[in-house]
């Protein structure tokens, strides 16, 4: 009994990432019974990449994603949620919130037709959310996080913003007139998860499905920085909203990946933040108040005298012979990032577990003890003069919380040589300059 239970369990978390659920296994009255399908997502997330990586292999004889770039798109989903253990998520509290006191009618939470009706207004509204994240600069800011590795494949599909979400709830308070919480947050969450699996260069083409849904093919095309790929194919699920509202684009040449002008880091705080700087910087650039407020509220591209959404005639020519930017650097370097990556995962997922029974003191600990090891293995991974210094600082204090136990090593028997190799590090990495020089990895302080 119970092993049929765990089948089905199973099998549902899967079909759930390509949204293949029916109405009657996901249809529920309260909130507080709605799964959390996201969460419970990880092994599928893990799975699916492996899968992912191994496929390309065979295939392709190149694995398709590099260690210091699946960091960076991981870091960034990692540090998406973070603000998850101090609120309740922004798009639920306002919809509920809305909900409450504003709706005008009440769709029964257990119709097929409520479900299929709410699937179709979330998709149109994250058809707006994403649109206007493109059109509009300061919303843009968050996004382009997601647009900032120069790869395609599963890892791209975690590479989320840390301030989109304060942002893209506005969008969806429509449907909270009609539609019980409980219906939204179920769809709120398949939606994203479907959007998981179409980061691929491995699926080519789906044949007529391709007509209705977003598929590989198409957000390729989206991810592209190719003149014909800028601004296209928004959709979540469903691809007509794109041919419905013109903003359909058929891949074409060879799609080159990324930001129009690469961000050339894997620090994972600058990835987050930049662009918020630089439309500071281009706000300050000018002397009207309103073409300083324009800045943020027009298209990323606008400069006084274009249009809203400016243009791309000053954008860098795409040939297709660009090259991903990924530095050399030492093996013993690579081994080094991902134990500790491996390391600080381990802790994400004790504190999300734990989190309940932490007072907020620990949790902002834990949580500033992440972002320093996410910032400094991305230090090491760019070979930054201050590298060496900000890992020592690093290794002093993951040691401390190892030993008051708020940092777990990955296994009970590793503890004693994970402190081991940590202070061997700090050690190496504080030696006279000459003798640093002597190991490959000496270009962590020569750049």
């Amino acid at each position: 009994m119970a092993e049929a239970v765990e089948l089905d369990s199973v099998s549902s978390g899967l079909r759930s990432m390509f949204f293949m659920l029916t109405p009657n296994e996901s249809s529920f009255e309260k909130v507080e019974d709605v799964p959390l399908y996201v969460q419970q997502a990880t092994p599928y997330f893990v799975g699916l990449m492996v899968l992912e990586l191994v496929v390309g292999v065979l295939k392709t004889g190149a694995p398709g994603v590099t260690i210091s770039d699946g960091f960076t798109s991981i870091s960034a989903g990692m540090i998406s949620r973070l603000p998850m253990l101090f609120m309740r998520g922004c798009e639920l509290t306002s919809y509920m919130y809305v909900w409450d006191r504003y709706r005008l009618v009440e769709l029964p939470w257990d119709s097929a037709w409520t479900w299929w009706f709410t699937f179709l207004g979330v998709d149109f509204c994250y058809y707006w959310v994403h649109r206007y994240a493109h059109e509009v600069a300061i919303l843009w800011a968050a996004h382009q996080v997601h647009h900032s590795s120069e790869y395609y494949n599963l890892t791209t599909a975690l590479r989320q913003s840390l301030t989109q979400q304060f942002t893209s709830w506005i969008f969806y308070l429509p449907i909270a007139l009609a539609v019980p919480p409980s219906v939204f947050a179920v769809h709120i969450q398949l939606n994203l998860l479907y959007q998981f699996w179409i980061h691929t260069e491995l699926i080519n083409d789906l044949g007529p499905l391709e007509w209705i849904f977003n598929t590989p093919k198409h957000h390729r095309v989206h991810h592209g920085r190719n003149l014909y790929c800028i601004d296209k194919n928004y959709g979540g699920i469903l691809i007509v909203w794109d041919r419905l509202f013109g903003t359909f684009a058929p891949e074409s040449d060879k799609v080159v990946y990324g930001l129009v002008y690469p961000l050339n880091t894997f620090e994972i705080l600058y990835v987050q933040l930049h662009y918020y700087f630089y439309l500071w910087r281009k706000s300050n650039s000018f002397k009207k108040i309103s073409n300083k407020l324009l800045t943020f509220l027009n298209g990323p591209s606008w400069r006084p005298g274009k249009s809203r959404l400016g243009d791309h005639s000053k954008n860098p020519k795409i040939t297709g012979k660009e090259v991903p930017h990924n530095p050399s650097w030492s093996l013993p370097l690579q081994v080094y990032v991902v134990l500790h990556f491996l390391l600080v995962l381990r802790t994400y997922h004790d504190v999300f577990e734990n989190k309940m029974m932490l007072s907020q003191l620990t949790i902002v600990g834990m949580t500033s003890y992440i972002l320093l090891t996410l910032t400094s293995l991305g230090f090491i991974i760019d070979q930054r003069p201050k590298a060496a210094v900000l890992e020592m600082l690093r290794c002093v204090v993951m040691v401390m919380m190892q030993r008051h136990s708020y940092v777990k090593p990955l296994l009970p028997s590793l503890a004693s040589p994970t402190e081991v190799t940590t202070c061997s590090f700090s050690s190496y990495s504080s030696l006279p300059d000459v003798s640093w020089k002597m190991s490959p990895a000496a270009r962590i302080c020569e750049q």
